[in-house]
C-alpha cells in the first residue's frame, strides 16, 4: 500500500490533511532527556491550552454534493480576537465556529487565507473574552533530536497532548493548492485528524510551527507511520501582516518542477510549464540544476528553497548540466498562478 500525506479531511489524490471531516543565546530547547519528563510536558500544556482553540467548520461540500463539517485546531495569535490555522479546516466553508477552553463558543470571520502555505487567520470579537496568545518562536534553531509539544483536537478528543522529537528539517510538502512548501518540519509526535492547525512547541513553550500534514500508509492516521509534518512559523511569520488585512500574498514562480537526481547533485527537471518562466529561460526537461545565484542545489528540496526565498521580478542565474556541457541560464521569477499550470 502506498503512502499518502494526510490532510483536511477529503481524500484528494495523495493529499489528505489532519483536520477531520465528520461529526537570546539561550538554546532554542532544552535537552531531549527533557522531553520525557512529565514536568515538561505538564508545563507546556499547563501554559499553552488556554490560547488553543477547536474549529467546526460547516457547509462545506462533498463531491457527492453532501453538505459537511470539518474540524481542526488553532491558536489565538493576539488580544484582538485572531487565530492562526491551516487553511484547509476552514476551506469551502459556508460558517466556522470556535470553541474557547472554557466552552465559550464564537463564529469567526475568515481574514486571510494563503493556499501556498496552507496558513489562514481568522478573527473572533474579544468582547468578554480572556484571551491567552501563544508565543510565536523560531524553527530556524530547531536540530533533529529537539523536544516538541502538540496541543490539538485529534478525532474530537479537544485539547490533547502528545509530544515527541524533531524527526527531520527542510523537507518539502505539498501544499492545498498544487505547489510545493520547502522547510518543513517533519516529526515523531503523534498527529491525527482534527490536529490541523494547531501549534508545534518547543521545550520553552514557544510555537515554532503549526500542524499541517501526515504521511499515511492509507488508515487515516498517522499511528502507523509516525511521521507528521508541520509549517514552520517563520513562513506564517513573514505574512501575517497580509492575512490579517485580507490582503493577497505573493509567492515567487518558475514554472518547472524537479527530482532527486540518482548519481550526481543537483535537481533534475522532469517538466518544464509552456511561457513560464523556466522555458523563457531555456530550461529543459533532462537538465540537472546544480546551482542558482551560485549556491549549490541539494536535490529538489534545495531548489524550491532557494527559490522560495526570492521575490517575483527578481532574476536568478540556474546552473544546468545539459548532457556534458555545463550551461548557465537566465530567468526572471514570476508571481506564482493560484494552481499550477497543466502543461
Amino acid at each position: 500500500m502506498s503512502a499518502g500525506l494526510l490532510s483536511a479531511g477529503v481524500m484528494t489524490g495523495l493529499l489528505f490533511a489532519v483536520g477531520a471531516v465528520g461529526a537570546s543565546s539561550a538554546p532554542a530547547s532544552t535537552p531531549p532527556s527533557a522531553a520525557s519528563s512529565t514536568g515538561w510536558a505538564t508545563a507546556i500544556y499547563t501554559n499553552a491550552v488556554p490560547g488553543v482553540v477547536a474549529i467546526t467548520s460547516s457547509g462545506i461540500t462533498s463531491s457527492s454534493g453532501e453538505s459537511q463539517v470539518a474540524t481542526g485546531t488553532g491558536q489565538v495569535i493576539d488580544s484582538q480576537g485572531d487565530i492562526l490555522t491551516a487553511s484547509h479546516v476552514i476551506a469551502g466553508a459556508s460558517s466556522v465556529t470556535v470553541k474557547f477552553q472554557n466552552g465559550t463558543a464564537r463564529r469567526a470571520t475568515v481574514l486571510g487565507v494563503d493556499r501556498s502555505t496552507d496558513a489562514a487567520v481568522l478573527h473572533v470579537s474579544p468582547a468578554g473574552l480572556t484571551l491567552h496568545p501563544l508565543t510565536l518562536g523560531s524553527a530556524q534553531s530547531l536540530a533533529v533530536g529537539d523536544p516538541l509539544a502538540v496541543i490539538g483536537n485529534p478525532f474530537g478528543y479537544n485539547r490533547s497532548l502528545s509530544t515527541g522529537v524533531v524527526s527531520a528539517l527542510d523537507r518539502t510538502i505539498p501544499t492545498p493548492n498544487g505547489f510545493a512548501l520547502a522547510h518543513a518540519i517533519q516529526t515523531d509526535t503523534a498527529i491525527n485528524p482534527g490536529n490541523s492547525g494547531g501549534p508545534m512547541l518547543n521545550a520553552r513553550g514557544e510555537v515554532v510551527g503549526f500542524v499541517d500534514q501526515i504521511a499515511t500508509g492509507g488508515s487515516g492516521a498517522n499511528s502507523d507511520t509516525g511521521v507528521g509534518f508541520a509549517i514552520p512559523i517563520e513562513v506564517v511569520k513573514s505574512e501575517l501582516s497580509q492575512l490579517e488585512h485580507g490582503a493577497p500574498v505573493t509567492h515567487t514562480y518558475i514554472g518547472a518542477s524537479t527530482s532527486p537526481a540518482l548519481e550526481a547533485d543537483g535537481a533534475l527537471v522532469q517538466q518544464v510549464n509552456a511561457e513560464s518562466p523556466a522555458a523563457l529561460a531555456g530550461l529543459r526537461t533532462g537538465d540537472l540544476v546544480t546551482a542558482i545565484d551560485g549556491t549549490p542545489v541539494r536535490g529538489p528540496s534545495g531548489f524550491v528553497a532557494a527559490l522560495a526565498a526570492l521575490k517575483p521580478g527578481e532574476t536568478v542565474s540556474l546552473t544546468v548540466q545539459r548532457n556534458s556541457r555545463t550551461l548557465t541560464l537566465t530567468a526572471t521569477l514570476a508571481n506564482q498562478p493560484s494552481n499550477p499550470p497543466t502543461g
